[in-house]
């Protein structure tokens, strides 16, 4: 899987070795990590994505990615899915940015790219939530284009939808193939 980019970023498949090492929190020496990334979020994310490659494969192109800023390589947060596509072409989504990252535009950015990808990959619908006090992030997503279709105690929940019609790559389905993980 290649990276997808943006006009300021690098979006990078994350890798089972690279999952690894955010895992035990240990970059590698030419990894160029934010001083305040990984959170606890990219930790557990890069945890489950370990989980999909040992039950079902690389789930690439819907798993974790890394977000990489252009100017520099530097590391600022990740974003992916939570599990490759159900029957119906649906993906939920998860993403957090370094805070020393925040304001800038770039959950966004990143998230109307992977929103993209996703299209393009005949997923008819994507998913995301966040918690009521959670402003920033549900304005990210309002930003990718998401839209508010519900709450509860707890969260607001986001998505996006195409008909079959509107997406460009094979169908869903197709893209559920088990691909192991290096």
């Amino acid at each position: 899987m290649e990276d997808l980019t943006t006009p300021r970023l690098i979006l990078h498949p994350l890798t089972p070795a690279e999952a690894e090492r955010l895992v035990a929190r240990t970059p590698a020496p030419d990894d160029r990590w934010a001083p305040d990334y990984p959170t606890d979020g990219d930790v557990e994310s890069a945890q489950d994505h370990l989980g999909h490659c040992a039950t079902t494969g690389d789930p690439q192109p819907f798993g974790d990615y890394e977000i990489r800023r252009r100017d520099d390589g530097l590391v600022i947060g990740s974003l992916g899915f939570h599990r490759p596509p159900d029957a119906e072409g649906t993906v939920s989504i998860g993403y957090g940015v370094a805070e020393s990252a925040r304001g800038k535009g770039y959950a966004g950015e990143a998230l109307s790219a992977l929103l993209a990808m996703a299209r393009d990959r005949g997923i008819t619908r994507v998913k995301g939530d966040a918690d009521l006090d959670n402003i920033a992030s549900q304005r990210v997503m309002e930003t990718a284009g998401m839209r508010f279709v519900g709450e509860d105690e707890r969260v607001k929940y986001y998505e996006t939808d195409w008909t079959p019609a509107e997406t460009t790559g094979t169908p869903a389905a197709g893209a559920r193939t088990s691909i192991p993980c290096p």
